[in-house]
């Protein structure tokens, strides 16, 4: 299982229409989410981490810098094509991306905003919960943080 990050400006063109497709098919096709755009234009700043198998996506994630969203750094639109969950595969992708957070951005403190039901999967690899339950476009979230 070989991730690989890069920013935005080193995705190619079928990158980025993997990670496009990706996001569409759990975001949208999946979840029903339709009331944010996905496209916030955070994508230019952010590292993008993918795993493919055979030319596609199947897992991905964002890395968004200290003060873009929020005061530090973030990890967010993560997902894991429904053929390939319950594999270990977002634990292995969150260790990666904290572990890329800590030595490449010198970086110690992430959060996020996790989709309630999977926030055993982040206290799993040493986030805690911050916050109360909130509603984000009619999904239950909380805040989540680690100090690395």
């Amino acid at each position: 299982m070989k991730f690989e990050i890069v920013k935005f400006n080193e995705l190619s063109v079928d990158d980025m229409y993997e990670i496009a497709k990706s996001r569409f098919e759990v975001f949208v096709c999946e979840q029903g989410i339709t009331e944010e755009q996905d496209f916030d234009d955070k994508d230019k700043e952010c590292y993008h981490i993918m795993l493919k198998e055979n030319g596609r996506i199947v897992a991905y994630s964002r890395i968004v810098p200290k003060g873009l969203a929020y005061e530090y750094t973030s990890i967010g639109r993560v997902l894991v094509l429904e053929s390939h969950r319950r594999k270990g595969i977002a634990q292995k992708m969150m260790k990666f991306a904290l572990d890329f957070i800590k030595n490449n951005l010198d970086e110690n403190i992430v959060v996020l905003s996790a989709q309630e039901y999977v926030k055993d999967m982040y206290t799993s690899v040493g986030f805690k919960v911050i916050s109360e339950i909130y509603n984000e476009v009619n999904i239950p979230h909380v805040k989540m943080k680690i100090e690395l």
